[in-house]
């Protein structure tokens, strides 16, 4: 799956090069044409929280909204430009997602682990049309199937849900509130310690896909397209690396709000099914249990730092073709 986004994203590149001079000359200003649209689909993500550690690896439970408008602007026979803004939710859940009796999965959930991230993406993007239209836009294709590569850049900020009392074994000064708390602030995996920074919550990404447009009538066109997004980060479900010791999260004296809210969101594996499998932790005074194999800098079954995260755009489009309007030389 790699290589064939691979090859889209660089086929398509290479045809955007593809106008000449004599191209811009044929295509006159009188035939070409603006468009305004509206998006209304999907967003799915691949990322540490999935079925299976592979990148075709999905979950159509995990399916959430995305919805978007854009601007399009027709240069030439077969390409346009468009910019986007994008607003959709992504989600992952070990639980949910994998099962305890599959023997690849079980890791995964017993580790707990979930996420909630809404991202909100500005795009811009060169559409490559299949099918070339060399005439006005009353003229144009009654199908056309196409492809497109572009930049965008994304905001994203990962949240988990926490339900007072679902950690065995706090007291009640031990534990925190419920409800939905900013995972990127408490530095799960340790980014506070040792002066190291937080990931950035603005990121930038490569967004490439393929679509289908249709013509509904003069004026507006139908199409549906599937966007991949290459990101530049791990973190998009806050999870990329190994656990670090609670004791360094919850540092010296009484630990604070934010810092005991560290601690529970770095290891959720007490919170499962498995209360009578749980063992306290090795550091002396922490209260904080775990399930073995977790919760621990030996234990680097939380992430996998080498591959970045993904996720997919799919939608409809219905857009309105904005009338040219050009004015009438002036003879002297």
């Amino acid at each position: 799956m790699r290589k064939i986004c691979t090859l889209v994203l660089l086929l398509t590149f290479a045809i955007t090069l593809v106008p000449t001079d004599a191209d811009a000359q044929r295509f006159t200003l009188r035939k070409r044409y603006a468009s305004v649209g509206v998006h209304v689909g999907a967003m799915n993500y691949f990322g540490d929280i999935v079925p299976e550690p592979d990148f075709t690896s999905l979950r159509f439970k995990s399916t959430r909204p995305n919805i978007g408008i854009s601007y399009t602007y027709r240069y030439f026979p077969r390409i346009s430009v468009r910019g986007s803004f994008h607003w959709g939710r992504i989600i992952g859940d070990d639980v949910k997602s994998a099962a305890l009796n599959e023997t690849e999965n079980a890791g995964r959930y017993r580790r707990n682990l979930s996420f909630r991230n809404d991202i909100k993406e500005l795009s811009a993007v060169a559409i490559v049309d299949l099918f070339e239209n060399r005439q006005t836009y009353r003229r144009r294709p009654d199908f056309v199937p196409y492809g497109f590569v572009g930049i965008a850049v994304l905001h994203h900020n990962p949240k988990a849900y926490y339900e007072s009392g679902s950690h065995p074994g706090l007291s009640g000064d031990q534990d925190i509130p419920t409800g939905w708390y900013e995972l990127q602030p408490l530095g799960t995996e340790g980014q506070q310690l040792s002066g190291n920074d937080p990931y950035k919550r603005v990121q930038v990404a490569i967004p490439f896909g393929l679509g289908v447009r249709y013509k509904l009538d003069r004026y507006w066109d139908l199409s549906f397209e599937v966007g991949w997004r290459k990101t530049f980060t791990d973190y998009l479900d806050d999870v990329s690396t190994g656990y670090v010791n609670k004791s360094d999260l919850l540092g010296s004296g009484n630990a604070s709000p934010n810092r005991q809210a560290s601690a529970i969101f770095s290891d959720r594996s007490a919170e499962g099914e498995f209360t009578a499998s749980l063992i306290p932790d090795p550091t002396p005074g922490v209260p904080y249990k775990r399930l073995s194999g977790y919760g621990t800098p030996e234990n680097q079954v939380r992430g996998h730092r080498d591959d970045k995260d993904w996720y997919i755009v799919s939608g409809v489009n219905i857009n309105y073709i904005l009338t040219p309007r050009i004015r009438s030389p002036k003879f002297r």
